[in-house]
């Protein structure tokens, strides 16, 4: 009796596999920097290769070209840093009174109790939108004069439009399943804001913001007609005095603001989206 318990006892002991190829551990993967940025999408990765290319070409140019006297007083170094500089000092203004503007609205005008103002809004959206841009600035003029101050107010009623309606069409896409879950688990409405509907409706909300960013690097170089420094400056100094080399360095400086801003827009679009919805 006890041989046949002994047995039984020994054939249901665990026996440890052999260790196999099979059962080796992965290898882990690389968590630097550069791990990271090599998965990113090839879109994110291509623009800034593109950006230096085209960057050092210019520096390149700049450099080995012999200008004219009127030429030189445009495109001397200080003078084209100092250029680009007000023109993006302008472009940050006016983006971040778009941004404090046209996302909480978004955000209000898809509360159950203001849908009804959402045509509203934005109609008046579309009404900055659709009205050019140069006689929007020079409108403005009238009221408020010429310079700074003027120009950042014609680009942000000219850039609110694609943010608010980006906003209110991400904010609505969510499921309604979604909502009702989280506030069946105890969620309170601004708690099911910040940590459901918000995240889920970020890939739309940052499209909008890398849109309203790009138009208003481009139409920033039309404040130069109402008195702000911009590297519209550039441009229209190239065309009135027929200098081709200004105008084309001006136009390639605005190439490359309006691509760096996409692309920064793009990758800080990539890093917010939640991971299940890249």
């Amino acid at each position: 009796m006890s041989d046949q318990t002994d047995s039984v006892v020994d054939t249901a002991s665990p026996v440890a596999p052999a260790p196999t190829a099979e059962t080796t551990p992965p290898r882990a993967k690389g968590t630097g920097f550069w791990a990271w940025f090599r998965r990113l999408p090839i879109d994110v990765w291509l623009e800034p290769l593109v950006i230096v290319i085209v960057g050092a070409g210019f520096i390149t140019w700049h450099a080995l070209t012999d200008f004219t006297a009127n030429e030189s007083a445009q495109l001397d170094t200080s003078v084209l840093v100092d250029t680009t500089i007000a023109h993006v000092k302008l472009t940050v203004v006016a983006a971040v009174v778009v941004l404090a503007i046209a996302i909480p609205l978004g955000i209000l005008l898809t509360r159950p109790s203001m849908t009804k103002l959402t045509p509203i809004a934005i109609g008046l959206g579309n009404i900055g939108q659709s009205a050019p841009a140069v006689g929007l600035l020079v409108l403005l003029t009238f009221w408020l004069g010429t310079g700074f101050r003027t120009a950042a107010l014609g680009l942000i009623v000219y850039a609110v439009l694609p943010i608010l309606q980006n906003t209110i069409a991400g904010l609505r896409q969510v499921d309604r399943r979604v909502i009702e879950a989280s506030r069946g688990i105890g969620y309170s409405a601004a708690r099911t804001l910040v940590q459901v509907e918000l995240p889920l409706a970020v890939p739309v909300i940052l499209n909008g913001v890398r849109t309203a960013l790009v138009i208003l690097v481009g139409t920033a170089t039309l404040s130069t007609f109402i008195g702000a420094t911009s590297l519209g400056t550039l441009i229209t100094t190239g065309i009135t005095v027929f200098l081709p080399r200004v105008l084309i360095a001006g136009a390639i400086l605005v190439a490359l603001l309006a691509l760096t801003v996409d692309w920064i827009g793009r990758l800080v679009e990539y890093v917010a989206t939640p991971k299940g919805m890249r």
